[in-house]
């Protein structure tokens, strides 16, 4: 077999949108047959490095490895790995990504992990779930599921309710919905909204617009309507005759996407009458044909009596997990082919080295973890203006301003005013968000 150029699923954005509806074909052919696959992958390995609780990720991918008739190895236990003994990730993926595995899946706390784990293993490596980044292939199986239940994903009116600023599932779910021209209503827990960084890349990548939005009366979210808000990137010309007293109405629902709580990344929040939603939910008028779904795992979020109500398709979404992972495996493995082209950009290329300057600002960003001790702080240009420029981390992806720019041997630093950067060769740069993060990295203002 010829060798592929390697491929990795860090994001939803490292498939195109014709690549997504390729796979959503190929995985109705394995659901159709799901024993009838086992020489597809023969002599291939799997690893499942899981270094956070799964079950339905983790057993997903490692069912549908087996069922392509590969073979399994898994570390479903940090503590019964060497990254207790402070190996880091990238030391991980490269051993475990050689001779042990063909692909990996990767779950890990920090943000941005799964870019680092690929950029250092030889294999394709799959994000099944870094921090609160992105879920990339439960998002995956989530459009499946709309794509199977609705027929479409275009123009389909999702709600999205509960934990949105903690939720990786949400925040890919989100940039996916935008590219399929799906409209987006947000129900939050209050304090609990979709983070400002979601929220940027969904306008600069996606042009989504964002108005106020009145929600038909959904029993069990009570308290959220007051922070709706209605996204779209599918008719912003319509968008363009609101304003803030004129809420877009929503009286009709395709799909309530309800998540728990993520107790596991809050620090230290207090949740008091967190959503619940039981059959008064769905009898709303809105609701009649919408479809109830759940990442998993539930707490006390969504009623057991629910679970017979055929709009309740959330084990449906698990179900589907297995045939979608199949897909996206042999298609990263070579033992499948799409006609579709990737997409244009290159998420993994590296961006600009930081040198004594930036740091990104998530707490929870690999950069600001483990990989204090090894990696590179990188960031890649977003909008090169006048006076500033935006970048994000090359990891997490989290926006910096950036307003100072540096003359990295001769140590001096200044304002971004036009003119100001092509003073300084490209090896010589140096970018800072203040001057006092500058001064404090060693440089004098220029001229000072």
């Amino acid at each position: 077999m010829a060798e592929i150029e390697k491929r990795d699923l860090v994001s939803i954005e490292d498939l195109s949108t014709d690549e997504i509806l390729e796979l959503f074909h190929h995985a109705d052919a394995f659901r159709d047959n799901l024993l009838g696959w086992s020489d597809l992958c023969r002599g291939s390995i799997m690893a499942t490095l899981f270094f956070e609780p799964s079950t339905r990720t983790r057993l997903s991918f490692e069912s549908a490895m087996v069922r392509l008739g590969g073979g399994v190895i898994t570390a479903a236990d940090e503590k019964n790995t060497s990254r207790s003994k402070g190996e880091s990730l990238a030391d991980t993926v490269r051993v475990v990504g050689g001779s042990y595995a063909d692909i990996l899946v990767l779950r890990h706390p920090e943000d941005g992990s799964a870019r680092v784990a690929a950029r250092y293993a030889r294999v394709p490596v799959i994000n099944g779930g870094d921090g609160s980044h992105e879920h990339p292939t439960q998002t995956l199986c989530d459009l499946y599921t709309l794509w199977k239940e609705k027929g479409r994903l275009e123009g389909l009116e999702v709600v999205l309710c509960g934990d949105l600023r903690y939720s990786r599932t949400i925040h890919s779910f989100c940039y996916a919905l935008a590219r399929f021209k799906a409209n987006i209503v947000t129900l939050p827990y209050p304090g609990f909204e979709l983070p400002d960084y979601v929220l940027g890349r969904l306008q600069r990548d996606f042009h989504v617009r964002t108005a106020a939005a009145s929600v038909a009366d959904l029993p069990g979210i009570a308290g959220s309507h007051n922070a709706a808000a209605y996204l779209t990137a599918s008719q912003p010309h319509q968008l363009a005759l609101y304003t803030s007293l004129t809420p877009v109405e929503v009286n009709r629902i395709d799909a309530i996407y309800m998540t728990r709580a993520q107790l596991e990344r809050h620090s230290g929040e207090d949740i008091k009458n967190y959503p619940r939603l039981s059959s008064k939910t769905l009898n709303a008028a809105a609701a009649k044909d919408a479809r109830l779904m759940h990442p998993l795992p539930r707490v006390d979020e969504i009623d057991y009596e629910l679970d017979s109500d055929p709009r309740s398709v959330y084990f449906r979404q698990a179900e589907l997990g297995v045939p979608m992972r199949m897909a996206l495996m042999a298609f990263l493995l070579g033992r499948i082919q799409l006609r579709s082209k990737p997409p244009a950009h290159n998420s993994a290329a590296t961006g600009i080295d930081a040198r004594s300057g930036l740091r990104c600002r998530n707490e929870r960003c690999i950069t600001n973890g483990e990989g204090v001790r090894y990696l590179v702080r990188d960031f890649r240009i977003r909008d090169d203006q006048a006076n500033s420029v935006a970048m994000e981390c090359a990891y997490c992806e989290r926006d910096l301003q950036i307003r100072y720019l540096g003359h990295l041997s001769e140590r001096w630093y200044g304002s971004l005013a036009p003119g100001v950067a092509n003073s300084v060769p490209l090896d010589q740069r140096v970018w800072f968000e203040s001057d006092t993060q500058a001064e404090a990295a060693g440089y004098s203002v220029r001229g000072g």
